[in-house]
């Protein structure tokens, strides 16, 4: 018996005449994957899960941090979960307004909804000498103030969902008192400053001249919106600049002949192969993806990307999250964009958006965030080599909005300071639960540089619960998913999508190798052939690891015979050729010729395995 297994056992034994069999969970959407793996068919332990959601309904950031016209930039097929899936006739990305009408559709079709108790705020949690947890809370009164009576709840187990994205980082900036005096203003528009999860709609920034902290999609997203909503002046700074790709590929022309999808344009998380796919990172791969992108749209920084560019020694999947909020990027690229007309003909990719009225000739400005602000609330921006601090060095920019689109931090206040409770950072298995801690664990803590988060949080309920039970192989390999990063980068919780899915997967016995699908199949041998094109043509959608394991569904094999053949079959013959077929002959041709070079070193005494 491993140590984990053992340590479960032993807290269930222990506590079970004292503690509710049950794990109490903060309602984002990571919770509603965890606990429905807690409900029939699925529930094997003898949990009792109660969830305690501080909002008044279920939807976290998807419906309390939204804005005007936001989508979802991940892909229906990459976001839904696993066995409860949208129509094939719905479109690929969703408004968020949709999102968290499909999360309560989820909860009211698996019986979820009986668990949540909502407008509750937990404010304490500690260690119980006898063991487990005492979770100390409130609860909301009718007149909207928290009550004071405090109430506990005794649990064996815990899981914290409150996700990414929750308390807004504002990075201190000097001289912003400055541009909120209005004596520097003749417009006669009031000055302001706020974090962007304030931002609502595009009437907050009509007839403003605009300052962005940050590229991420958000910073994005309001680039766009600034110049629809009649801006006077929108400025987008970067702090080290961004990889720039559209949520989804459109069409593109190759010598005056276009090649367009068959049904609509192909999201761009959809397009990523399973087989060979975590050797897509290695900095091979972005050699060959930089190349591509400048045969088809004249840039390596990005697709259709001539400003913004990362460090060199930064561009790549293996390296960022994937920016895929692309409808500024022709606003953006106007002062830099230049490409001969024989290159242009050779190869273009047509974006939908390059046209956009009003205001066609409008520009968003790229910047360096501003060092510091001048007395007179002008902006200073600190040299460099980039194209665009050459260009915006001696701009008078004096803005009347600054909107921090930095991102958020994580705070667990909650948690008893003398407990000795984990952080994520704390999470050294598989980023979910600390080594000998496995009562507390942390779903939905990681982001993937392309992909989403819920369907991963669905995994991660997937190998906690194994955990607990005592079903994962042990020792752990050593972990290959993470995002390389600096030791100065402000997030290092980013993992590759496909890696860390398949890792989680095959450490709870979950992953479908060809042997299995032959003689696990329920279903005809015919459809085998299928099955196995589809699990190397195919993203790693979680719906491919319930097709076997201890997490299998009996609507696995219709889902992958029905949307997820869907997918694959919209790249058409030419994306499936460039976008599958030579990439994973290619990638799996170069880590065939590492393996045998290094049982070649190793069988001389070279290097050891």
């Amino acid at each position: 018996m491993n140590r984990w297994h053992h340590h479960a056992r032993t807290a269930q034994r222990k506590h079970a005449s004292r503690y509710h069999r049950c794990w109490p969970l903060w309602l984002g959407v990571s919770y509603l994957s965890a606990r429905r793996c807690l409900r029939p068919p699925l529930r094997t332990f003898p949990f009792d899960p109660i969830v305690l959601e501080q909002e008044a309904d279920i939807g976290g950031t998807f419906r309390y941090r939204t804005y005007q016209n936001a989508t979802l930039v991940s892909s229906k097929q990459l976001t839904c979960f696993s066995d409860f899936r949208l129509p094939l006739d719905h479109p690929d990305h969703l408004t968020l307004e949709e999102y968290v009408s499909y999360l309560r559709a989820y909860c009211k079709h698996f019986g979820i909804t009986d668990r949540i108790r909502l407008q509750t705020k937990v404010v304490n949690v500690s260690r119980n000498p006898a063991g487990g947890h005492i979770v100390s809370y409130v609860t909301k009164a009718p007149s909207g103030e928290w009550g004071s009576t405090l109430r506990t709840i005794n649990a064996a187990y815990i899981a914290l969902c409150t996700g990414l994205h929750v308390i807004p980082s504002i990075p201190a900036l000097p001289g912003i008192e400055h541009v909120l005096n209005l004596e520097n203003h003749t417009s006669g528009t009031t000055p302001s400053a706020y974090h962007s999860v304030e931002y609502k709609s595009r009437a907050q920034l009509a007839g403003r001249r605009i300052m962005i902290l940050g590229t991420g999609e958000t910073g994005m997203d309001l680039a766009y919106e600034a110049a629809k909503a009649g801006a006077k002046e929108v400025v987008l700074c970067s702090r080290s600049g961004f990889l720039s790709f559209p949520k989804a590929l459109n069409d593109f022309e190759i010598f005056g002949f276009g090649f367009k999808s068959d049904k609509a344009s192909v999201p761009i998380d959809s397009l990523i192969t399973n087989l060979a796919e975590t050797a897509y990172v290695h900095p091979v791969s972005d050699f060959v993806i930089k190349r591509l992108m400048w045969f088809l749209t004249g840039t390596q920084a990005g697709c259709n990307q001539w400003v913004g560019e990362l460090e060199p020694d930064r561009l790549g999947r293996a390296y960022v999250f994937l920016n895929k909020s692309h409808k500024a990027m022709p606003y953006i690229n106007r002062p830099y964009k230049s490409r001969s007309k024989f290159l242009e003909y050779m190869s273009r990719y047509i974006d939908p958006s390059e046209d956009m009225p009003p205001h066609t000739d409008f520009t968003v400005d790229l910047a360096p965030f501003p060092s510091h602000f001048l007395s007179n609330g002008r902006a200073v921006f600190p040299p460099s080599k980039r194209k665009d601090a050459i260009r915006m060095q001696n701009r008078d920019v004096r803005p009347d909005l600054v909107i921090y689109a930095t991102g958020y931090r994580q705070e667990f206040s909650f948690l008893d300071k003398d407990g000795g409770y984990p952080t994520p950072g704390d999470a050294d298995v598989r980023n979910v639960v600390r080594t000998g801690d496995e009562s507390v664990a942390f779903i939905g803590f990681v982001r993937p540089g392309v992909g989403a988060i819920p369907p991963i949080s669905e995994m991660q309920a997937f190998f906690w619960i194994s955990l607990l039970k005592g079903q994962v192989k042990t020792p752990l390999p050593k972990p290959h998913y993470h995002l390389l990063v600096k030791d100065t980068a402000r997030i290092t919780y980013g993992v590759d999508h496909s890696a860390y899915q398949s890792t989680l997967a095959k450490d709870i016995g979950a992953a479908p190798g060809l042997a299995q699908l032959w003689w696990g199949a329920r279903d005809a041998r015919p459809c085998l052939l299928l099955r196995r094109f589809e699990c190397s043509f195919g993203a790693a959608f979680t719906t491919f690891y319930r097709l076997v394991g201890p997490y299998a569904s009996p609507l696995a094999p219709q889902i992958s015979k029905t949307e997820l053949w869907d997918t694959i079959t919209r790249r058409g013959l030419l994306g499936n050729l460039i976008m599958g077929l030579i990439p994973m002959v290619f990638y799996l041709g170069v880590n065939a010729f590492a393996l045998g070079l290094e049982l070649l070193l190793t069988l001389g005494g070279l290097v050891r395995l």
